[in-house]
């Protein structure tokens, strides 16, 4: 700001005016040589246009007209969002999203306000070299299961290269593999067709399980009937002995054949009784005249008789 202070004094004005304006112009000049920086951000001062030195947070000075506030560079980390897509091993398109995070060096401020002219795209522009030189040789399950592995070549790579530049690589984080829609329903199919392969495998083990248990109860349950029919048969032969003998004792001369014929008769009539009890038992009515009951009571002695020569 170029003042002629001779012509100020010269035109006319009062002097303690005059004096006055050049009290305020020295002091614009000195307090616009202050400046501020906010925390977490540097400032780049130029001489002249060429670099000079980085403002720390706070307050600051510079002289007035030959140094100049070229700009401000943020020490945040700065997260950058990209989708690439790209083609597997197996022929199938995936979409990746990655986040790059990111930061200036202090130490490095020059390099990162100066070298690139578009830190973003140069960054995206290294993912995507790693990402094509990495997943096209790997199926789309490799993909998913090295997700964490591809994330770390990526970080890998950028913090070599991006060193040179002033920044440092934060982390990398691969967040999804989006397989194409058609891929990802026959995906989700296979899985679904591989638990009903499964579940099916399951009911059938559970229905063997069941049809063996049952059949090993129905076994068990004739084992033991049998033992029952056997037990019950061997009371009724005890008790048939024990009749004809009581019999014989108290009517002497009474054959075997003739005891047996009246207990048989006796059982038969008692049997009929029984049926007749019952109001909803199917029966099958046999003649039972007194010749018929004879003709059957010998039919059943004679068969015992022949049994226990059997086993004589």
């Amino acid at each position: 700001m170029a003042v002629d202070l001779m012509e100020i004094f010269s035109s006319g004005i009062p002097y303690f005016v005059a004096i006055g304006i050049v009290v305020i112009i020295i002091l614009m000049i000195i307090f616009g040589s202050f400046f501020t920086v906010e925390t977490s951000e540097v400032a780049i001062i130029v001489r002249f246009g060429k670099f000079l030195r980085a403002a720390n947070p706070g307050l600051n000075w510079k002289w007035p007209f030959i140094d100049a506030v070229a700009g401000r560079v943020s020490l945040r980390v700065n997260q950058i969002a990209m989708t690439m897509e790209t083609k597997t091993k197996d022929n199938v398109f995936v979409t990746i999203p990655i986040s790059v995070q990111n930061r200036v060096r202090m130490e490095n401020i020059y390099d990162a306000y100066y070298k690139l002219a578009n830190p973003a795209e140069q960054i995206q522009s290294y993912v995507e070299q790693v990402i094509l030189g990495h997943v096209p040789g790997m199926t789309l399950d490799e993909v998913f299961a090295s997700q964490s592995g591809i994330a770390a070549a990526v970080k890998k790579e950028l913090d070599s290269d991006m060193a040179g530049f002033g920044y440092e690589i934060v982390n990398v984080l691969v967040t999804d593999i989006i397989p194409d829609a058609k891929v990802k329903s026959a995906m989700n199919d296979i899985n679904a067709a591989q638990r009903e392969q499964v579940a099916a495998a399951a009911r059938g083990e559970a229905e063997k399980i069941l049809v063996v248990k049952k059949a090993e109860a129905e076994a068990e349950s004739k084992a033991l009937q049998g033992q029952g029919i056997a037990n019950q048969r061997k009371a009724i032969i005890e008790g048939l002995q024990g009749s004809i003998e009581q019999f014989q004792r108290v009517v002497e001369g009474a054959s075997t054949s003739e005891v047996m014929q009246l207990v048989l008769i006796t059982q038969y009539f008692d049997t009929l009784k029984s049926i007749g009890e019952s109001d909803k038992t199917n029966t099958l009515f046999l003649s039972h005249a007194p010749g018929s009951t004879k003709d059957i009571s010998e039919q059943i002695l004679q068969a015992m008789l022949a049994a226990n020569k059997t086993k004589s």
